[in-house]
């Protein structure tokens, strides 16, 4: 719904932090020669990610034979401690991804009859056991993000399970070991996405990227009721919306589409009813095939693995306006109109060191910028206060309220529960602004449990809006998303 505002583009200087741009202190490297590459890119590896158990420290890298745990305690030797083998295995894998929690490691496969497998890390350096490897719920899936503060598991792409294809899906994890199907969606505020690429949630605020549909942020603290904050669908350099990543501050979200020669995006969500692009910016280099894979901001610093161009460190002390402080190729491959070079990158682990994947090349194992962001950091929960009210419905003189279906077409249910009969309530529609958009009409209220019908009016722009319902002793209002 929210288009961006022309600004000028971001023109990159040499960073302060770190006094200039430098290549990154390469500390190690790990393959596997016997591994086979994939039949669409010839990638043996895909995704990383980081977890530090029992005094070590590991990578974890996907490949085309599973889940490899390289033990990177000393980064300048590191060795696989074990494979996990994947549900499915050769050349048709892909995509892998991960994300931990509570000690476990979740993981997922994009291609053939695959599962959703979790590794129970408790037992390393000596194994890892594989404790849920079922397709019962999940056979294929993009992409995955643990909630960790809220203990959901979003799904992105995912194929398999009673709820067939869905763009996205969400599990509870209050048994980490048993994810508890929530549901599925697709329609964000108007926005229908026909996936969900990838996305980040923090405290239940969704950051979602959909793809040729565009962006989306969505309240999912009510997963039967979500509402959309806002969306854009029409920025600088729109393409394919692939992945991105929220400031620790909650103030800035950096976003990537995955096209050759493409900037990446600094979108200011500061007031996340109104997102707005507040710049634009590159990894500086003179390849017109240049494309940012994926992306994570850890403290002040923005990491970003660019197929070809290997890593970048962005300084972003000044959000608006990142910096490139350290770069590293780590790709062999003849620049091109292909996606070959770096996947993943992760900077989490306690001793700062920076992992990448590389699709063709392995595992590249970088001294840190010595922020040490994994003890330090601390994540600020989304500021939602431009929503103007709660979802809640404990207002004046009301037991109960709730609108079905939402989101809402043409048709808008009300079922208002009260302790005492109201006469002469009037309910009307509002804008996030509180601006009235249509007067809905005057009711008699009994007391306990009501149900009103109202016809929205013919025009009605899909988005967010608040339901009013006031009377003499009466006063409530309900977010209400329109499509």
């Amino acid at each position: 719904m929210k288009k961006w505002i022309p600004i000028a583009i971001v023109v990159l200087v040499l960073p302060m932090a770190l006094a200039a741009q430098q290549q990154a202190t390469l500390l190690g490297t790990w393959s596997d020669p016997s591994l086979v590459g994939s039949n669409a890119y010839n990638n043996t590896y895909n995704e990383i990610w980081g977890v530090a158990v029992n005094g070590h420290e590991y990578a974890v890298i996907g490949s085309t034979a599973g889940t490899h745990f390289i033990d990177v305690t000393d980064p300048t030797a590191p060795f696989e401690a074990y494979l996990a083998p994947g549900a499915v295995q050769g050349g048709t894998i892909v995509h892998r991804d991960y994300h931990d929690y509570k000690g476990y490691l979740y993981a997922v496969c994009d291609e053939g009859p695959s599962t959703l497998q979790i590794m129970d890390l408790s037992q390393l350096p000596d194994t890892v056991r594989v404790v849920y490897d079922y397709g019962t719920q999940i056979t294929r899936s993009h992409n995955i993000f643990i909630d960790t503060a809220t203990a959901k598991l979003y799904t992105f792409a995912t194929n398999g399970g009673p709820a067939g294809y869905s763009a996205m899906r969400i599990y509870d994890l209050t048994d980490p070991l048993d994810p508890e199907y929530i549901g599925k969606y697709n329609n964000f505020g108007g926005l229908i996405a026909g996936h969900v690429h990838d996305g980040y949630v923090r405290n239940d605020v969704a950051f979602l990227n959909c793809g040729g549909n565009g962006f989306a942020m969505v309240d999912f603290s009510d997963p039967q009721t979500p509402v959309t904050i806002s969306t854009i669908t029409d920025y600088p350099y729109r393409g394919y919306n692939h992945s991105g990543w929220l400031s620790d501050d909650a103030r800035y979200y950096y976003m990537s589409d995955e096209n050759h020669g493409y900037q990446m995006k600094v979108v200011d969500v500061s007031d996340p009813c109104e997102p707005q692009v507040a710049g634009t910016f590159d990894a500086g280099v003179a390849n017109p095939w240049s494309i940012a894979h994926n992306q994570i901001v850890a403290c002040n610093y923005l990491y970003v693995s660019y197929y070809y161009e290997g890593l970048a460190v962005f300084d972003i002390s000044d959000p608006a306006n990142p910096q490139k402080v350290l770069y590293y190729d780590t790709s062999t491959e003849p620049n091109g109109q292909n996606y070959k070079g770096a996947w993943g990158v992760y900077p989490f682990l306690p001793s700062g060191i920076i992992l990448i994947s590389d699709m063709q090349e392995g595992l590249f194992v970088f001294q840190g910028v010595g922020d040490n962001c994994a003890a330090t950091e601390t994540l600020t929960p989304v500021d939602l206060s431009c929503l103007g009210v709660s979802s809640s419905s404990e207002q004046a003189g009301a037991i109960g309220l709730e609108v079905f279906p939402q989101p809402v077409h043409q048709e808008l249910n009300v079922r208002l529960t009260l302790a005492e009969g109201q006469s002469k309530v009037n309910a009307c529609l509002m804008d996030i602004t509180g601006r009235e958009v249509q007067r809905l009409g005057t009711e008699n209220l009994g007391q306990g449990e009501n149900t009103l019908h109202y016809r929205l009016r013919e025009g009605l722009q899909p988005g967010m809006y608040l339901l009013h319902l006031q009377g003499e002793g009466l006063n409530v209002v309900k977010r209400v998303v329109v499509w």
